[in-house]
């Protein structure tokens, strides 16, 4: 089985990954190489963050890898917050406060059109390649749901009654924008082997 890094430092990012490819690739966490660095996210796009990543565990560490960046991307926000979803609110990265000035900015507009974009970069023998995966829906005004993490809770995929936070973590792992990423991912891999 291929074995492959995942640039991430988010557990909940790493099992929904681990959950998603573990008929195919092999992930190893960032911890079991020894890494505990926190690596920059300085670039203004997914790509970019997601290569950044990626090309950190490359190059210091020489394991082929892969690296996603996710954004919630609202239409009345102008795709806002997108690549600063995870720090909307501040750089602590609290989902709450992140849920909660999303829809303090959304108070009063009709248009909840929004979607989960995710993009995986990955370095292969130094070749890079990336992977989109996307889902569609819409902010509600109230939180609502148990599982899953960040702005789970507020939003309702197309197609869907539920929040990602009350399909629970096995029904969104096959549905989510990361796991159509993923997949995309698995895909080539299986044809390059």
């Amino acid at each position: 089985m291929r074995k492959l890094v995942f640039a991430t430092n988010n557990a909940h990012k790493l099992d929904e990954v681990k959950s998603v490819s573990r008929d195919s690739i092999a992930i190893l966490s960032l911890k079991e190489i020894n890494c505990f660095d926190d690596i920059p996210e300085t670039a203004d796009t997914l790509e970019g963050n997601a290569l950044l990543k990626a090309q950190y565990i490359y190059n210091k560490y020489g394991y082929d890898c892969f690296a996603d960046d996710t954004g919630l991307e609202v239409d009345a926000l102008d795709g806002r917050p997108g690549v600063y979803s995870a720090r909307y609110a501040g750089d602590e990265q609290d989902a709450v406060k992140n849920m909660q000035k999303l829809l303090s900015e959304l108070d009063g507009v009709e248009n909840r059109k929004a979607q989960f974009r995710t993009v995986v970069a990955l370095i292969e023998s130094g070749e890079i390649r990336y992977f989109e995966g996307k889902i569609t829906g819409k902010i509600i005004r109230e939180p609502a749901g148990k599982t899953g993490f960040g702005y789970d809770p507020i939003f309702i995929p197309d197609g869907f009654s539920q929040t990602f936070a009350e399909l629970g973590s096995d029904l969104k792992n096959k549905i989510s924008h990361r796991a159509l990423a993923i997949n995309e991912l698995k895909k080539y891999l299986n044809q390059s082997i």
